[in-house]
């Protein structure tokens, strides 16, 4: 079992010069209201090596109106997106954005739920690897084989819509929201039909999980931050969730690299939830956990 889900920008370029062929480096960067943006920066200049992979695409399936803007795809499906990306058994999945690893949180999240275990993100993204004066390139890498990738059992956990109003009332689940504070409490809501968040949630926005310069806090420090959000929670009673089911991945990446497993991912998230009729609303500050 690898000690960290982060691979620093130093460690990734060492890892690239010894195991290339082994390695899917994967560009996830992307703009939730700027759907094409991380397509454009892609071909601006990404890592040597790296395909793009679509948030949009690759890591969610097709809207339907009431399932959430990025809805998880069935595993199955997901498992067969691995193979076209040339996935085997040995491959080791590097993911990286310019967001502090919110998008590929996703895709780390995603790879584990179809049951491969060695995958990475980027610590501090495109950033830090600029910042280390590591190349960058316009090249578009050459078409890789099929992979053999299989579906294999979950390494992670997730709750539908039904399950999650089903346990609401539970006292031994505690629902985690990733998304900006003013939205969790029903302020500046552009993106999804209704505002508020789900009632007896706890705000825990995705920037309290890194430092100013988008790398990680130290695992100790996060930690200790979750240990005090928990409570009396375990943290395989946590679920957490935002607005379409990708601040949530980072949420549960960032309790994994500070030790702290077991979590479970509401993909269809706030987006989802707001989208159905008689889903009940809480508005106001909730639960606050902010760092």
């Amino acid at each position: 079992m690898q000690a960290t889900p982060l691979i620093t920008a130093q460690g990734l370029q060492d890892l690239l010069k010894h195991e290339s062929a082994n390695v899917l480096l994967c560009d996830c960067r992307h703009d939730l209201v700027d759907a094409t943006l991380g397509q454009r920066a892609y071909a601006e200049s990404h890592l040597p090596g790296a395909v793009f992979v679509s948030v949009d695409r690759q890591l969610s399936a097709p809207k339907s109106g009431t399932n959430g803007r990025h809805p998880l795809p069935a595993r199955e499906t997901f498992a067969q997106t691995l193979q076209n990306l040339s996935v085997n058994e040995k491959t080791i999945i590097v993911g990286y954005d310019s967001t502090g690893g919110q998008y590929a949180a996703r895709l780390w999240w995603m790879s584990r739920w179809v049951g491969h275990s060695n995958v990475r993100v980027l610590d501090g993204g495109m950033t830090a690897w600029l910042k280390a004066g590591l190349p960058v390139t316009t090249e578009i890498p050459a078409a890789r084989t099929m992979g053999d990738f299989k579906l294999k059992a979950s390494l992670t956990k997730a709750v539908s819509m039904q399950e999650l109003r089903a346990g609401l009332t539970r006292p031994n689940r505690l629902i985690v929201d990733a998304r900006p504070f003013d939205r969790f409490q029903g302020l500046n809501e552009t993106l999804d039909p209704k505002a508020g968040h789900i009632p007896g949630a706890t705000s825990r926005p995705t920037p309290s999980n890194l430092n100013p310069d988008g790398s990680f806090k130290d695992p100790t420090v996060l930690k200790s931050e979750f240990t005090r959000m928990l409570g009396t929670h375990q943290p395989d009673q946590m679920v957490a969730s935002c607005g379409s089911g990708i601040a949530a991945c980072h949420l549960l990446l960032s309790m994994e690299v500070a030790g702290l497993t077991g979590g479970a991912l509401y993909g269809g998230s706030w987006s989802e939830w707001s989208a159905q009729l008689d889903a009940p609303v809480e508005l106001g500050a909730g639960q606050a956990n902010i760092q």
